[in-house]
């Protein structure tokens, strides 16, 4: 009888095959778990610039809350001291607009000159791939979600509980 060496087509196909139905099991579990990570990232950043929008308004109280993403960065580094134009509230990647699959915006109401109101929305790059819900707040701070894309937070979108 002659001694067999390495392994028959058989058997190799039946390794490919075992491996092949691991990963159709695996892959869509880690698609949704990285959709869960970039809403939780997007829900705190939203609650980051939030805190920036309160920080700017406290210091800030002849202009208001920010009405921009690059008015809460800024380089303050050094004699560089922070300015309504540059507040160092909020890290570059986020003032950037985008940051873990999620597109960012903030605007402000001006009420008589000041900035008496503001709202940041943060929506996915790439809606069911990157993200399935959109996120926004207000000045009362509560994080607020849609499944649809949310241009504007009205203050009427479902409460994150």
């Amino acid at each position: 009888m002659r001694k067999q060496k390495g392994f028959s087509l058989i058997e190799l196909l039946i390794v490919v095959a075992i491996i092949l139905i691991i990963a159709a099991i695996a892959i869509p579990n880690l698609l949704r778990a990285r959709i869960a990570a970039n809403e939780s990232s997007a829900v705190a950043s939203v609650r980051t610039l939030n805190t920036a929008q309160i920080s700017y308004n406290s210091a800030y109280p002849t202009v208001g809350f920010s009405a921009s993403l690059a008015n809460l960065a800024g380089s303050c580094t050094g004699a560089t001291l922070p300015t309504s134009a540059g507040a160092c509230l909020i890290d570059s990647q986020l003032a950037s607009g985008t940051k873990s699959g999620y597109v960012f915006t903030a605007a402000a109401t001006a009420t008589s000159g000041i900035n008496s109101a503001y709202d940041v929305e943060a929506n996915p790059q790439t809606q069911n791939t990157t993200g399935v819900r959109s996120f926004c707040s207000v000045a009362d701070a509560v994080v607020r979600y849609s499944s649809a894309a949310i241009a504007t937070c009205a203050g009427t979108e479902t409460p994150l509980q």
